[in-house]
């Protein structure tokens, strides 16, 4: 289905048992990786910097360590734990490395309130602590504040301030106990390679034999890339921080630094920290400023270090003002001095992890921040050592990209979104802006014409609803529990779209699901390896099965139609997918994997109707008896040649249709011309979204990652343990014969005006137990519907919880499921 899950595949056959490592960069990453690597045995690890040690130069030497936990990404937030957890334990010299001096975050107008709101929810779905201050206790915690500007704050007491150059050399020296190397002065000028791999990293000052180089070079990243021959989607971009001259009332000893907790004033993009006696403030509300990494001066040659440039007052001046209507205590102080750091952002605002395919041996530790530096070294060591991670990152996977996404100039403009929004109020369905349209299907003019609001996904417009189907809306369909978040990207028309497949036929574009083509003498045994259902079926039938990582983790789920003796078509779930299935070729040649999205295009064609239109257009047997479920066959629309699939992902009778792109928009002229008989209507991507929730259909990285097995996620019945060997059966057996701690479970939400969006915590007699992971309405049942994980003894039907939506609890049951059609007698018609 949509976004795959975490990890990636174990470490290349290496010279030795514990291979040479050289790590580009001892900024926290390095250094934190460093640690991380040699505490599991890897001693060969020699770090390297252009500058001095340990404040290299590079971002981590200016930052001002603020670190919040909390994050819509649960990935994110346990990388931050751990960070707070490891520097907690660190000391250098007796001087501390992180200080829980809380975090506070005010909110200045009624939506930053209930974002907050939304915030405390997030917080206790992923264990932080957390709870909602009034603005009187938010005027406590920073006296100079104006309580008349704000409505209250969020407090987090366990985040903090971290030294990151103290926290990078505390961690330095526990690996150079260990064995590893550090070196400053030392410019990385290329990357030797032989035999299609990574053997050395050379520098102004000699060549070092290197297994695996990583790059934990910080915005100087995508150079290092272009050494490797490897796309860095990275953008250096250049953010305001300023000292304040001397603060009345703030008097803190200069081996403490702040007592007051972290400041963010988000609905003006600006924090706050105590600096001893003065306020450091920090402003992300100027304009982009990217940064030309030909730009960026040598350490020798910088006025104080090369990620240090010159302050322009004029960008912060408007900051300055809104610092004084929130803390008037300042109009009595002055800026005395500030900078424009530099620092790394990526399309999506996520790092950038991971072992590239283009040269193997060559791993990406890149645009990590402070907050999140210990933990995501430690995800990266797990990697490299183990071949999986304990935290799921296929959020942070730098294969996750398309290929249309890592053009210099998609990653500049998303890049500088990713900036612009780092505080803004961001809706989970809120696409980038820019550059749109990027890529499109045959049927995109037809869908214009329908009055279609469009979302993107993977750089595709994708259909969400059809405002041509506006009339069909009755008032009886769902809306009246929409409050302005959930009502935000959805309209009534989805409850109409989804009761018109119910109860008619409707026409889905599927263009944008990925598809391989999967082919040659090995095919077959490769695809029994890699994934967990018995593929070794006839030719014409389809297999819903998964991708396991080592552990027994779920990575995805994919469908696999055998075509032929030795060819497939196999419908997988992203990119990530697609680099997986490559890096598990096998070596002699006898696979040959292309992936065919781009050239072809997909029309879902369901409901209780599906048969009438496609019939009469077909020479071809469609009938129950002729074409069963599940099974795939190549046929005629009209003059179209298609690859028809019997399957669906909405519970209806229907086919998968594919065919070439250049016949895409004449296949969907035949059938919408076909279909007017019969109510045919376009339907969007949301009410598929419901369909799906009612058939009970998950989503591979949202309701299941690798962090999940197959049984407790419910799609144990798609792993063939007594098939034989394939990636992740020893782990999966195990997980078999063990009783699970947790399950994923189907929620209905007893009041029937109640919707919420996913990432909600669950309660279980009152306290935090679960969080959900999709949610939706049902159309069908008229009420809305969650998925969440919970504990395994909460999460038998009929058993009651609530979803905590801004602070309110819904009352909800664990229902049975599939909530529609348990019997499958709608979709083998």
């Amino acid at each position: 289905m949509s976004t795959a899950a975490a990890a990636g595949p174990p470490p290349r056959t290496h010279r030795s048992a514990h291979p040479r490592v050289v790590v580009i960069g001892a900024g926290i990453v390095g250094c934190a990786l460093a640690d991380e690597l040699t505490s599991r045995g890897w001693r060969d690890v020699t770090v390297l910097d252009q500058g001095p040690l340990f404040a290299t130069g590079g971002s981590s030497s200016h930052a001002p360590g603020l670190v919040f936990q909390t994050n819509p990404s649960k990935t994110m937030t346990a990388f931050a734990a751990y960070t707070v957890d490891k520097f907690s334990r660190l000391s250098l010299d007796g001087r501390w490395c992180f200080r829980a001096v809380g975090g506070l975050e005010v909110a200045a107008t009624r939506q930053r309130w209930h974002d907050l709101e939304r915030k405390l929810g997030l917080a206790r779905c992923w264990g932080v602590r957390a709870e909602l201050v009034d603005a009187r206790e938010c005027a406590r915690m920073w006296p100079m504040l104006d309580p008349e500007r704000v409505y209250g704050g969020l407090y987090t007491p366990d985040d903090g301030l971290a030294k990151a150059v103290r926290a990078g050399e505390a961690q330095a020296r526990a690996a150079m106990a260990r064995g590893a190397s550090f070196l400053a002065h030392h410019t990385v000028v290329g990357i030797e390679r032989d035999g299609g791999r990574v053997t050395g990293v050379v520098t102004d000052r000699g060549t070092f034999p290197a297994d695996i180089a990583v790059s934990a070079a910080g915005f100087w990243g995508p150079a290092v890339g272009r050494m490797a021959g490897v796309e860095v989607p990275l953008l250096p971009m250049a953010h305001q921080y300023a000292y304040t001259a001397p603060v009345e009332g703030v008097d803190n000893p200069p081996e403490l630094e702040a007592s007051r907790p972290l400041l963010r004033h988000q609905d003006r993009d600006l924090y706050f920290r105590e600096h001893t006696d003065r306020i450091g403030i920090g402003s992300y509300a100027h304009r982009p400023l990217p940064v030309r990494l030909e730009d960026v001066a040598e350490y020798d040659r910088a006025a104080v270090m090369p990620s240090m440039l010159e302050f322009t007052a004029a960008d912060f001046e408007p900051s300055w003002q809104d610092s004084v209507e929130l803390l008037p205590a300042l109009a009595d102080s002055k800026v005395e001095e500030g900078f424009n750091g530099v620092f790394s952002f990526t399309p999506d605002g996520m790092p950038l992890l991971g072992e590239s395919r283009r040269l193997p041996g060559f791993w990406l530790a890149e645009a990590v921040w402070v907050t999140h530096s210990a933990g995501a070294a430690k995800a990266v060591a797990e990697w490299m050592t183990e071949g999986r991670t304990e935290t799921d990152v296929h959020e942070c996977d730098v294969h996750r990209f398309e290929d249309a996404q890592l053009s210099p100039a998609y990653v500049s403009d998303r890049g500088k979104q990713s900036f612009v929004e780092v505080y803004d109020v961001v809706h989970p369905l809120q696409p980038m802006e820019h550059p749109r349209p990027l890529r499109t299907s045959p049927f995109f003019a037809r869908q214009r014409e329908l009055g279609a609001f469009f979302l993107e996904g993977g750089g595709w417009e994708r259909p969400y609803w059809y405002g041509a189907n506006e009339p069909l809306v009755e008032a009886a369909d769902e809306g009246r529990g929409r409050d302005p978040w959930s009502a935000r990207y959805w309209s009534p028309i989805v409850g109409a779209e989804a009761r018109a497949t119910r109860e008619g036929v409707a026409l889905y574009d599927m263009t944008p699901l990925k598809r391989l083509e999967v082919a040659g003498p090995g095919a077959l045994a490769f695809l029994q390896h890699a994934t967990t259902n018995q593929i070794d079926r006839k030719p014409g039938t389809v297999a819903y099965t998964l991708l396991l990582d080592p552990g027994g983790g779920v990575r995805s789920d994919l469908t696999v139609a055998r075509l032929d003796e030795d060819a497939f078509q196999v419908g997988v779930s992203s990119n990530l997918d697609v680099d997986w299935l490559r890096t598990h070729l096998p070596a002699d040649g006898s696979v040959v994997l292309r992936e065919i999205t781009a050239g072809t295009c997909c029309i879902g064609v369901w409901g209780p109707l599906a048969r009438d239109l496609v019939q009469p257009l077909s020479g071809d047997d469609l009938s129950h008896t002729g074409f069963g479920f599940f099974k795939a066959r190549r046929v005629h629309i009209g003059h179209v040649p298609v690859l028809a699939m019997r399957v669906s992902y909405v519970g209806e009778l229907g086919w998968e249709l594919y065919t070439d792109a250049d016949l895409g928009l004449r296949l969907w002229d035949t059938l919408w011309e076909a279909g007017r008989g019969l109510g045919a209507v376009a339907a969007g991507r949301a009410a598929f979204n419901s369909l799906r929730l009612e058939k009970g259909y998950r989503l591979a990285g949202t309701d299941m990652t690798s962090e999940h097995d197959p049984y407790e996620a419910g799609l144990g019945f798609a792993v063939k343990l007594e098939k034989g060997e394939f990636i992740g059966r020893d782990a999966a057996a195990a997980a078999a014969e063990r009783a699970p701690r947790r399950r994923l479970g189907c929620l209905t939400l007893d009041d029937p005006d109640r919707v919420v969006m996913g990432r909600e915590p669950v309660l279980v007699d009152g306290r935090p137990a679960g969080y959900v992971t999709s949610a939706g309405y049902s159309t069908t049942l008229g009420r809305g519907v969650a998925y969440a994980w919970l504990p395994a003894e909460a999460a038998d039907p009929g058993t009651g919880v609530a979803v905590e939506y801004f602070g309110e609890p819904l009352a909800a049951t664990v229902a049975a499921e599939p909530l529609v059609d348990p019997e499958m007698a709608r979709i083998r018609r």
